[in-house]
């Protein structure tokens, strides 16, 4: 239980690490499909699934591997889903103060697979649009977009393998 709690102990600082970097690059960065693992604050039964979130940069990106470290903070917590979408938005806003920051999470929830309503194929989607997310709709669409492609994360990976003509 200390593990799955582990993320009360947690300081924000130290898992950012300093990993804050000053960059002229205004395009949004985007890691998708982040495993977390969390337990229901009111069934005390675990929820599972993945969480996307992209940012848009203003004088400032974050390490790419801190965004998954911020998401096992949250997700190491009694919750609900809802909570931890809307606390990894506000953490990546406050750290770093991009012109907007979107989460999605997509959670499969044992609360409602073995008990309850009993549908073993649902899941829940929640979503959290700061800033430029909310206020523009082709921002918005264009990262919805992109999280839905699922596959490999190369297209080089997804064509016949590359020869020599002269062979």
């Amino acid at each position: 239980m200390k593990f799955l709690t582990s993320g009360y102990a947690a300081d924000i600082d130290q898992v950012l690490n300093n990993a804050l970097f000053s960059v002229d690059y205004s395009e949004m960065v985007i890691v998708r499909d982040i495993d977390f693992y969390s337990l229901c604050e009111h069934h005390l039964l675990p929820f599972f699934g993945k969480c996307h979130v992209a940012y848009l940069p203003h004088k400032k990106v974050i390490g790419l591997s801190k965004i998954p470290r911020v998401v096992d903070v949250f997700a190491r917590r009694l919750q609900i889903q809802e909570r931890m979408t809307n606390q990894i938005a506000e953490t990546i806003r406050e750290a770093i103060n991009p012109h907007g920051v979107a989460v999605v999470c997509e959670g499969t929830h044992l609360c409602m697979s073995m008990r309850g309503v009993e549908k073993q194929n649902s899941y829940a989607v929640t979503s959290a649009m700061l800033g430029g997310f909310r206020d523009n709709a082709r921002t918005r669409m264009e990262f919805l977009e992109l999280i839905r492609h699922r596959g490999t994360t190369s297209s080089w990976s997804s064509g016949p393998a590359l020869t020599c003509l002269n062979e």
